[in-house]
């Protein structure tokens, strides 16, 4: 209860911070935009060959970034599985300008080659982003996500990722029932922060529709 609790209050403070609207765009049928677009900060992060990046970094192509993890037992497979069909259905002109990235909400687990790895199963042209705890909250933060880690139940000997004494079921448990804002959001090539897609607009096929006409607007 407590950590539902927390998270329902985080949640609520994240939305609390986002002032959105339906923009009036005739080939845009789903997702809200930014009322201004939001420069994202330089946070430092890795990216998934192991370089150091921030997450303002950019190669001038727009992104559709999303934060999850490794170990994800529905939310992000299915999400990431949408994207894979979305970013297919693009013409190979779309696809050189536009970029998928996830963010690890469990960097403890999730270095480098892990996310590599897992991404490869899925579209090998996503890249993903890592980085210390810290970082990747901060990063979160910037972006309106809210990231809610269990606390151990220590009378019961569970724990988390990184609690070393914890079993390996009660640190699956733990990291399994890590709560995380799912939604896609959109940056433009100059890295600004303009437009976010809630999960249901991702596994429905909104984003997809709304794709191309993202790529014309905010790519470069």
């Amino acid at each position: 209860m407590k950590v539902l609790t927390a998270a329902l209050l985080a949640v609520a403070a994240i939305l609390g911070g986002l002032l959105l609207y339906r923009q009036a765009n005739p080939g845009l049928t789903g997702g809200d935009a930014l009322d201004v677009p939001k420069p994202l900060p330089a946070v430092a992060l890795l990216d998934d060959r192991g370089q150091a990046t921030t997450l303002a970094a950019g190669d001038g192509r727009m992104r559709l970034v999303f934060y999850g993890f490794v170990r994800c037992p529905d939310v992000c497979p299915a999400t990431l599985a949408s994207l894979k069909n979305t970013y297919a259905a693009l013409s190979p002109e779309q696809r050189q300008r536009v970029q998928v990235q996830l963010v690890s909400v469990d960097p403890a687990y999730d270095r480098p080659a892990v996310l590599r790895g897992y991404l490869d199963r899925f579209e090998p042209a996503f890249t993903g982003l890592t980085g210390t705890t810290e970082a990747v909250n901060q990063a979160a933060l910037a972006m309106f996500v809210s990231v809610v880690t269990p606390v151990p139940d220590e009378g019961h000997g569970a724990g988390t990722h990184g609690d070393h004494g914890a079993t390996p079921v009660a640190q699956s448990a733990a990291t399994a029932a890590t709560l995380h804002g799912d939604q896609v959001s959109v940056v433009d090539g100059q890295g600004r922060f303009v437009r976010v897609y809630g999960n249901g607009a991702v596994i429905d096929g909104t984003l997809q529709r709304d794709l191309p006409g993202l790529i014309r607007q905010y790519g470069s």
